[in-house]
């Protein structure tokens, strides 16, 4: 079969499309025939080193996919060959087969095809978790949202307002602006470079966000802090563009509240992962969730999904196609 590895840490000249075994179905698992694979920050991460260190290389990129069920192994129930199945978490998945763990699967209903579903696992669910468990939004708060363009901001931003809060979106250009909008952010922000407290603090009449989502590095964390109404919660997530440094917590302004979103923390057990991803398909199929497709690439073209991606100049979900 072919896959997507990386023979080494380093840019994506790392990556190699290559023939490699077939994959052996083992107890426990099932065994996959890949028909989407999402194209995540954490893949990139990988290759740079930052996860998976315990892995060695070659080994295959990629945690995030929808596909058809090939064959089962021994012990696995509720799973049959042909049932339409997505994940979120199986390392290896940038390839045209994968065995996977049973509990790590989650059946796609008819009403959401395969496209849907390999794009809203690992940023749907981590967008889930920040909005209504890591800081659960409340009618009227308002909520700072960076990146409202990417594929974690925008169904953000829908699941915020879902849940009767309000959006400021901040994105790097002004071509990302409309998107924003339609997502449901009331007010957008144009900045590459950390510079938005003013607007936000302006927008708000003085009284700063209730939470902010940030996703952005290190260069956006002071004035995310700033922007926090007294006691206020700034949700940190992504570790590609690095953390913000030592902190001194007696410093730290307005009692707020600091924590470091990971989507694991919402799906600890296979139950948690099904019921979070049903809610998700459903509110798919209610029209209160749109997913947005950022683009699709042939599987062989996977370096340049991750080099569009890390440009900052996609929008929505990146997908690769075996």
């Amino acid at each position: 079969m072919k896959a997507v590895i990386m023979n080494g840490i380093g840019g994506c000249d790392v990556m190699e499309f290559v023939e490699r075994p077939e994959p052996v179905v083992t107890a426990g698992h099932a065994l996959v025939e890949v028909s989407l694979a999402g194209v995540n920050f954490m893949d990139i991460g990988v290759r740079q080193g930052m996860a998976w260190t315990e892995i060695p290389n070659p080994k295959v990129l990629g945690v995030e996919g929808a596909g058809r069920v090939l064959s089962v192994g021994d012990g696995v129930t509720g799973l049959a060959v042909g049932d339409r199945v997505a994940w979120v978490y199986s390392p290896g998945s940038y390839a045209e087969q994968l065995s996977i763990p049973a509990t790590s699967l989650v059946k796609i209903p008819d009403f959401i095809d395969d496209r849907t579903a390999a794009s809203v696992m690992m940023q749907g669910l981590t967008a889930s978790h920040f909005a209504t468990d890591f800081y659960p939004i409340q009618p009227g708060d308002i909520a700072l949202v960076h990146a409202a363009a990417g594929g974690v901001g925008l169904l953000l931003t829908q699941i915020i307002k879902l849940r009767g809060g309000r959006v400021i979106g901040r994105v790097s250009s002004k071509d990302k602006v409309a998107i924003a909008k339609d997502a449901g952010a009331e007010h957008v922000i144009i900045d590459r470079d950390g510079d938005f407290a003013d607007e936000v603090i302006r927008w708000t009449g003085g009284r700063g966000v209730d939470v902010v989502y940030d996703g952005s590095g290190p260069k956006t964390f002071k004035a995310s802090l700033e922007v926090l109404r007294r006691s206020g919660t700034l949700c940190w997530y992504g570790p590609v563009l690095g953390g913000p440094g030592p902190l001194d917590i007696m410093g730290l302004p307005k009692s707020v509240k600091i924590g470091y979103g990971v989507f694991f923390d919402h799906i600890h057990s296979p139950e948690l992962l099904r019921e979070r991803a049903g809610r998700l398909f459903d509110w798919i199929k209610e029209g209160s969730l749109k997913v947005t497709s950022g683009g699709s690439y042939p599987l062989n073209d996977a370096a340049r999904a991750h080099e569009d991606m890390a440009s900052r100049k996609t929008i929505g979900k990146l997908l690769l196609v075996p």
